[in-house]
């Protein structure tokens, strides 16, 4: 396995588990989805929201690689969200929607991706302003272990609401030797 399947199969991994958290979410009514639980972000929403954001911001800085990857140009259209708790969408079904689109980008960006361009040092400023430059590949994992992270949080809301998500384990897609 190289480091472009690690890639590639972290996309459809992640695709696959967004998809079973919004098809879980589905099951609960618009006021358990937006009630205040005590998490960072609040509710299911807000955090749904929150990875979004997070989402935009980090494939909108992935726009700038100089392989200008095929799969970000509409991505670069989408107006940057101006904080990490932004509720970009209040409505559910809007939000999934977007989800959708990102995901179908990242997946398309990790078939692009060359192992070369993992190694590119990736300039990029946060949100205060601040200049960083780190390699594309650390980059990306990161964008994944923060959507894993935040996912997390929103299994255990669901999980206090009543919803179980059954399988979430990496170990569910990856085929078989």
């Amino acid at each position: 396995m190289t480091l472009k399947d690690h890639f590639e199969l972290m996309a459809r991994y992640n695709q696959w588990m967004n998809e079973s958290i919004y098809e879980a979410a589905s099951e609960l009514e618009p006021s358990l989805l937006s009630a205040d639980q005590g998490a960072f972000f609040h509710s299911i929403l807000g955090t749904l929201n929150h990875i979004l954001v997070g989402d935009i911001i980090w494939l909108k800085r992935f726009a700038e690689h100089p392989s200008h990857f095929k799969a970000l140009e509409a991505v670069k259209l989408i107006e940057n969200p101006d904080t990490l708790d932004a509720l970009l969408y209040h409505d559910f079904n809007e939000l999934r929607d977007a989800r959708y689109v990102l995901d179908m980008a990242l997946i398309d960006l990790c078939d692009q991706v060359e192992v070369y361009d993992l190694a590119y040092p990736l300039a990029y400023y946060n949100m205060h302003g601040n200049k960083f430059e780190k390699r594309f590949g650390y980059l990306l994992q990161h964008f994944f272990n923060h959507q894993t992270h935040h996912r997390g949080q929103v299994t255990t809301l669901l999980s206090q609401n009543g919803v179980d998500l059954a399988t979430t384990d990496l170990l569910a897609i990856i085929p078989e030797a």
